[in-house]
């Protein structure tokens, strides 16, 4: 199967071949997975890329153990939420609020130096938030850009108390410059990445957040999926999570065996609009080729109903597959 790589890829290959530093390099790198589609006929070009990226990454990491760790966060559970923000928006209290890391959180911006991970719980599945630095004009990190273009969404944080709007055109500017865009009118021009985007407005327990919420959504509430929270009182954290499963556009999708109960607690993930044959690749790469129908709970007109191979799934299906 061909590659067919967009001409922004060869971009990136020719910065790639023109970088100095490890550091350069890698972020050229990062570009080219962020760029390349994602289809069995790249599967060997994506493997040798981030072959090439731990080695320069072991590198580098040689100097800075924070710098090896900040370059490269493998994507576990469901999905990958970058969380982004301006100084003291409040970004690590969330992320110590909502996962199991413990970011330096502080009343004092410039608190985060490094990316870091943390698990956040949604019912049965887990999803992955990225803790970064905060946005200043020159003073983002090399290898921020790439780990925001890669992530499957962006969780902007606001400070409602601050002039709110002013935030965002900040922001949505500075990630303009990185080279991504969130679907608000922004140039094409240049950009290597469409990312999904949930905007929190923060410290909805101070004074004129109410006010500062009503202004962004009425700039924002038509392009934009917006949440009301307090990280620090855990104010709307709950329906914040919800809706970053809704930005993330996944659904869970649960298999059993005949005759045998399904396992609710370990469902495949899918991308929205998936399909029958979609989910039996992802349980066995054979399958999909092999599969004949499937039985379907859920989403169809009966229980245990027979479906074929392109019938189109639903968060909470459960699928008995017969190959």
């Amino acid at each position: 199967m061909p590659a067919n790589l967009p001409p922004q890829y060869f971009e990136a290959e020719r910065n790639f071949r023109e970088a100095k530093t490890p550091a350069e390099k890698i972020a050229a790198l990062e570009e080219m997975l962020a760029i390349m589609p994602k289809h069995k006929g790249t599967d060997h070009l994506r493997a040798e890329l981030r072959s090439r990226i731990a080695k320069l990454t072991q590198q580098a990491g040689k100097k800075s153990g924070v710098q090896r760790m900040s370059m490269v966060i493998e994507k576990e559970g469901a999905a990958q939420v970058a969380v982004v923000g301006l100084p003291n928006a409040g970004k690590s209290q969330l992320v110590a609020s909502v996962t199991n890391a413990v970011p330096a959180v502080a009343d004092y911006p410039f608190t985060t130096y490094a990316a870091s991970p943390g698990m956040m719980p949604l019912e049965n599945i887990q999803i992955q938030l990225i803790d970064t630095p905060p946005l200043v004009p020159q003073m983002i990190e090399w290898w921020l850009p790439p780990i925001l273009r890669r992530a499957d969404a962006l969780l902007i944080v606001v400070d409602l108390s601050e002039a709110p709007l002013q935030q965002m055109e900040s922001i949505v500017e500075q990630l303009r410059q990185m080279r991504i865009s969130i679907g608000l009118g922004e140039t094409d021009e240049g950009i290597l990445s469409q990312q999904r985007v949930l905007v929190a407005g923060n410290k909805a327990d101070v004074p004129g957040a109410s006010a500062g919420f009503a202004a962004m959504q009425t700039t924002y509430g038509e392009k934009l999926s917006l949440a009301y929270i307090s990280a620090r009182d855990g104010l709307g954290l709950e329906e914040m999570k919800r809706k970053v499963f809704q930005v993330l556009g996944i659904i869970r999708v649960y298999t059993k065996t005949p005759g045998q109960k399904p396992d609710m607690n370990d469902p495949i993930i899918l991308a929205s609009g998936s399909t029958v044959a979609d989910a039996a690749e992802m349980v066995h790469k054979d399958f999909r080729a092999r599969l004949k129908y499937a039985r379907l709970w859920g989403s169809g007109k009966h229980d245990g109903i027979m479906v074929k191979r392109d019938h189109v799934l639903q968060d909470g299906d459960i699928i008995e597959l017969h190959v």
